[in-house]
């Protein structure tokens, strides 16, 4: 019985520092992945700016369409440093997202590992799509809503203050848009399931909203409704997922 003992605390042993190797691993092929999404994006890093001030300019007075002011030499620098490092994250999602794949799939049945190639394409369509949800509806009515309170003052832009509006508001979506796989997994893994999630659709509620008050700094309800009808309708169709997913595991 000793021995019996010894040999399963031994296996554990081992099972943890596999684990750990395994987390290791996919970490450092992650940090690559960024590594190469930051310099792709770094050549074209003034571009992607333009690309981001775009809503913004739209917005300002003519005769400020043209102006972005720094207050430290090296802000534009550094700015075009988060910019660059941001944009490759969307540039090299599925990568990440394929490593992360190969990290929990030791966990799943074998028929579920098959769902990589649909793991990897959906995950990344929802991040980009949350992304491009944050850039063309939030920050639009984002901007529109700063930019009505400002009527009668003179703008001054800064290129920092400005991105981490963006980045908050784009990033913060793309991760927002991935609830439904999220739950999915959960699911899978017989976390939760789709029982539990309806008995708390109140406190989804209360925290959609909640998240959504902090993507949207402008505070107004408009704005903040706009984000929040996504993310609740995201979090309905992660129960569908999760009610589907339950089914197919018991008829297995």
């Amino acid at each position: 019985m000793k021995k019996e003992k010894k040999i399963k605390k031994r296996n554990k042993k081992q099972d943890f520092w596999e684990h750990l190797g395994e987390f290791r691993k996919r970490i450092l092929w992650i940090f690559a992945y960024l590594i190469i999404g930051f310099i792709v994006a770094y050549t074209f890093h003034r571009e992607i700016f333009h690309i981001l001030a775009l809503p913004l300019l739209k917005l300002a007075p003519k005769q400020y369409k043209n102006v972005f002011a720094f207050h430290e030499l090296s802000e534009p620098f550094f700015t075009y440093l988060k910019i660059s490092f941001y944009a490759g994250i969307f540039i090299v999602s599925p990568f990440i997202l394929h490593q992360i794949w190969l990290f929990i799939s030791p966990a799943l049945y074998k028929s579920e590992k098959r769902l990589v190639v649909p793991f990897i394409f959906f995950t990344t369509l929802l991040f980009i799509s949350g992304g491009l949800f944050g850039y063309f509806v939030g920050l639009k009515y984002m901007l529109s809503f700063f930019m009505s309170e400002a009527q009668g003052l003179i703008p001054v832009l800064t290129m920092k203050g400005y991105f981490s509006l963006c980045i908050t508001v784009i990033l913060g979506m793309g991760l927002v848009f991935e609830l439904p796989i999220l739950i999915l997994f959960l699911t899978l893994l017989g976390i939760v399931d789709h029982k539990f999630l309806l008995s708390k659709l109140k406190w989804a509620i209360f925290l959609v909203f909640l998240i959504a008050a902090i993507i949207t700094p402008s505070g107004d309800p408009v704005t903040q409704t706009v984000f929040a009808l996504p993310m609740l309708f995201l979090y309905l169709l992660g129960i569908l997922l999760s009610f589907l997913a339950k089914k197919r595991m018991l008829n297995k």
